[in-house]
């Protein structure tokens, strides 16, 4: 009789490099290559291999080491900034696919039957989610690369995305995945497999005929300014003012609503240089509108230094501010710096702690009575609630002000921006992405763009016109749902395994860790 030892020891050696290569895959559906379909097969080759692991601790291992891979080709382009630290984090945040792994192989090993495959295309799915939700701490990085992200441009996906926010995206895609292994190595689970699939379809099909859509509400001029790259120089934040100021300035007489700069636009607190207050009151009322500025700077009236959105009309500052309040681990803050304050000597880790803001702030729109203004900065569009609580307080526009200079000619760019047609979908309200370098772009209530995006190398000015909506869609009124079921079906199963194992005196952990059977 073969021991687990013995089984571990004749496994063949290119499985771990197999596990890492197949877990990056996916990361081809995501921008730059936006190879959207491929999302609905880029998980075959990884649970192919998952399934046929000689034990559940090899399982686990190939897990992990999958899910390094992902978070690592996801996140490549942070390679430069953070050097030899993001092995480190991709190792450390791949350790969460370690329970999907084992829910793989406990539940699509061998030769399913029928029952066990229909649980399969439920409780696989619902593993992801698991890892997707925990790696979405923000301490973990934060929600950036979920899978079902990579449909931004798929108008069935953004529906689904307005009844159960990105999260049921991402399940869907997962299911059709193991339907898909099923269909390829289960004859007699081929009916579940198509059920699955024909499941996946009828419920898109029912959100896209049923579930509410943004009702048109009138519409908001919103200029765009995007300054353009700047090197980095003692002077950079000052001659970045004053583009953006020139730029301003040719909205002149196009009636814009609202001006929106990006992130770090304003080098100084307006607080401690008046200069540049009255400065940004004279670019208000030049072009007749009030502008919506990010300052980051050291506060003169409070300790450290915040990013902070600030809308400014003609006669200053409107007292609408907004202390961004989820920062970038590592980019604008070191997590538990006493222990890992080393980072800021191998990349381009913070050499000082931003101060996060505690509430998010809704900004009235001088000269629009009743139109809100929801401002996250940059790293904020990654986080579904974000938005959404912003629009169940009444947001009608939301506005995301962002820099993704450090990264000008990787994929980033475009990976944040497509996140504005999540979270305009899942919200139903517009939803403008503004930057120092592009990608800019504005998102209708239903994901759709909204004229051109601006790309990284412009340096212009330009105003949209921006369709609003009223309503509210299921996710903004249901909330995580699908999150919320996902987790009571792996409770109801750790549940009922638990109790099989009780009565037939095994450890309760034992059905995820156990060898398969050739029959399942």
């Amino acid at each position: 009789m073969l021991t687990v030892s013995t089984v571990s020891k004749r496994v063949p050696w290119w499985r771990a490099p197999a596990a890492v290569t197949a877990g990056a895959l996916p990361c081809l559906a995501f921008p730059a290559p936006a190879l959207w379909w491929f999302a609905y097969v880029a998980l075959v080759p990884w649970i192919l291999l998952l399934r046929s692991a000689p034990t559940g601790r090899r399982a686990a291992l190939e897990g992990w080491l999958g899910g390094a891979g992902f978070v690592f080709a996801v996140h490549h382009w942070l390679l430069p900034s953070l050097h030899v630290f993001l092995f480190a984090v991709a190792a450390l945040v791949g350790l969460l696919w370690i329970p999907w792994a084992l829910l793989v192989r406990e539940f699509l090993g061998g030769t399913p039957g029928p029952g066990r495959a229909a649980a399969a295309l439920v409780l696989v799915p619902a593993g992801w989610l698991l890892s997707e939700l925990a790696r979405s701490w923000q301490g973990l990085g934060g929600p950036w690369g979920l899978l079902g992200a990579s449909q931004w441009q798929v108008a069935p996906a953004l529906r689904l995305a307005s009844a159960g926010g990105v999260w049921l995206v991402g399940l869907l895609v997962v299911a059709v995945n193991c339907a898909l292994v099923l269909l390829i190595t289960s004859p007699g689970a081929r009916a579940a497999a198509l059920a699955g699939v024909t499941a996946c379809a009828v419920l898109t099909g029912a959100v896209w005929l049923w579930a509410p859509r943004p009702e048109p509400a009138g519409s908001l001029r919103v200029a765009l300014v995007q300054p353009g790259l700047f090197p980095d120089s003692p002077d950079s934040a000052e001659r970045r003012f004053a583009v953006g100021e020139q730029l301003t300035g040719t909205l002149a007489g196009q009636g814009p609503d609202l001006v929106v700069w990006g992130e770090s636009s304003v080098g100084g607190d307006l607080t401690a240089r008046p200069d540049l207050t009255r400065r940004l009151a004279a670019l208000s009322a030049r072009v007749g509108a009030p502008l919506l500025v990010n300052v980051d700077a050291r506060a003169a009236d409070r300790p450290g230094i915040r990013k902070s959105a600030v809308l400014v009309g003609p006669g200053g500052p409107t007292g609408d501010r907004y202390d961004k309040m989820r920062l970038v681990p590592f980019g604008e803050y070191v997590p538990a710096r006493e222990l890992m304050g080393w980072a800021t000597s191998v990349g381009k880790a913070a050499e000082e702690n931003r101060i996060p803001g505690s509430t998010p702030v809704l900004m009235d729109l001088p000269g629009r009575s009743g139109v809100r203004v929801g401002p996250l900065v940059c790293f904020e569009s990654a986080f579904p609630d974000m938005s959404r609580h912003l629009a169940r307080e009444g947001a009608a526009l939301l506005v995301d002000q962002s820099a993704t200079s450090t990264f000008q000619d990787s994929w980033a760019p475009a990976q944040h921006a497509s996140l504005s047609a999540l979270r305009a979908a899942e919200t139903g309200r517009p939803v403008v992405h503004a930057t120092l370098t592009g990608i800019s772009e504005v998102r209708g209530p239903s994901g759709e763009r909204i004229g051109p995006a601006l790309p990284t190398s412009a340096s212009t000015a330009r105003v949209y016109e921006v369709p609003l909506a009223r309503g509210t869609t299921l996710y903004v009124r249901f909330g995580d749902w699908a999150v919320g079921a996902s987790l009571t079906a792996l409770a109801v199963y750790c549940a009922v395994a638990g109790a099989r194992s009780v009565r037939r005196g095994k450890p309760a952990g034992a059905p995820l860790g156990s060898p398969r059977t050739p029959t399942g």
